[in-house]
């Protein structure tokens, strides 16, 4: 059997398709979602990818989920966090709760899932971690201090661990996708779309297999060498 690959936020857009090109390269995948049961149980059926349920926020939530997960599945190989909300706002008018969950839904998720699978890891000599940043992580975004401070701290969360992992054979490296056509991004107004797309010069969204390609080389074992990199996937919108 193939490695087993844990992808959180995995039943719907981004997710779900890294969850599908996994599973087409005989990984052992299994997927992790927060609350839509309908949208889980619809892609547990599509697909066939088992669907586990707890919250990233919480540590003791992701420490229980991935015991479950690895008991019935084997032990994590392969982690790609990929859970993230929105909760836009500018500054001045923006709650405490707004940037609270957005830091700990799209930041201290990163912590908790790797703090339950680094050592495993490190024991096996063997670990692949991808964290999925975000363009608006690199070059910041109005309205979103909380989601680009998250994005920007992934960023430099994957490079000090991939420091620490580099003599296990582990490697963690981030995707910083620019504006992919997800339900996210579709609920943006269409004129803001627009406008949106006119910045990004291949003249479109990127599509959710954009960003599921990119992670199917960073897990593989040819990409052994690569480790505390940031993959910029944006049609050119921001060359950092």
């Amino acid at each position: 059997m193939g490695r087993v690959a844990l992808v959180t936020g995995g039943t719907r857009g981004i997710g779900e398709a890294i969850c599908v090109a996994m599973k087409e390269h005989g990984y052992q995948v299994v997927a992790n979602y927060g609350g839509n049961e309908q949208a889980a149980a619809g892609f547990t059926e599509r697909t066939g990818i088992p669907a586990f349920k707890f919250d990233v926020s919480d540590f003791d939530q992701v420490a229980s989920g991935i015991r479950a997960i690895e008991s019935s599945t084997g032990p994590v190989e392969v982690l790609v966090n990929n859970a993230g909300i929105t909760r836009d706002g500018t500054l001045h008018k923006m709650s405490f709760e707004q940037w609270d969950r957005v830091i700990q839904t799209n930041l201290a998720s990163c912590f908790n899932t790797c703090r339950c699978v680094i050592e495993g890891m490190r024991q096996r000599n063997f670990g692949r971690i991808v964290n999925i940043g975000s363009v608006n992580g690199q070059a910041g975004q109005y309205g979103q201090v909380n989601y680009a401070a998250a994005k920007s701290g992934i960023h430099g969360f994957t490079k000090a661990l991939a420091l620490e992992g580099a003599t296990k054979g582990i490697t963690v490296n981030a995707i910083a996708p620019g504006y992919v056509e997800t339900d996210m991004v579709r609920a943006v107004p269409e004129e803001v779309l627009q406008k949106i797309i006119r910045t990004i010069p291949v003249g479109r969204l990127g599509q959710p297999e954009d960003i599921a390609r990119a992670v199917l080389f960073l897990v593989s074992d040819a990409a052994g060498f690569v480790t505390g990199s940031t993959l910029s996937i944006n049609g050119g919108q921001h060359m950092y």
